[in-house]
């Protein structure tokens, strides 16, 4: 299937369904064990909530970590890709998620949807519906 605006979104379910429900569960479970625990299990019970907030922690950053790496990446990308379309890097005034929208122009359209971005301030999502001929990113996760 070819990729376009409708359907490039790519969620992992055991990721984003599975275990993310579990670990925003996990607290709410700690929670009622600390409540219930006695004087014998509350140091454990007590232990459980802190680790279990730190799942929490630890399950946001692995994934926001990881998308500013691949954001980075995009912007250097789309940057050199521009360079060679045009013998100029892309605007300074480019937002990072503009850059984003556009590595799915085509190398045609890339140039002038750059410039339309900066001058009409265009959101990622608006810059993505503007791409007439979609370049596929099967890679990002």
């Amino acid at each position: 299937m070819s990729q376009n605006y409708s359907n490039h979104t790519r969620l992992i379910p055991l990721w984003h369904y599975i275990t993310g429900t579990l670990v925003i569960a996990l607290p709410g479970g700690a929670i009622v064990n600390l409540v219930h625990a006695d004087a014998a299990t509350h140091y454990s019970a007590a232990l459980l909530l802190v680790i279990s907030f730190v799942l929490v922690i630890l399950f946001w950053y692995a994934r926001w970590f990881a998308l500013r790496a691949q954001d980075r990446a995009i912007r250097a990308e789309e940057n050199f890709r521009h360079f060679i379309l045009t013998g100029k890097p892309l605007d300074k005034q480019l937002r990072t998620s503009q850059v984003i929208g556009l590595r799915f122009a085509s190398d045609e359209e890339l140039p002038a949807l750059a410039k339309r971005a900066v001058e009409e301030k265009l959101s990622q999502k608006q810059i993505k519906q503007a791409v007439q001929v979609w370049k596929a990113d099967y890679h990002r996760v």
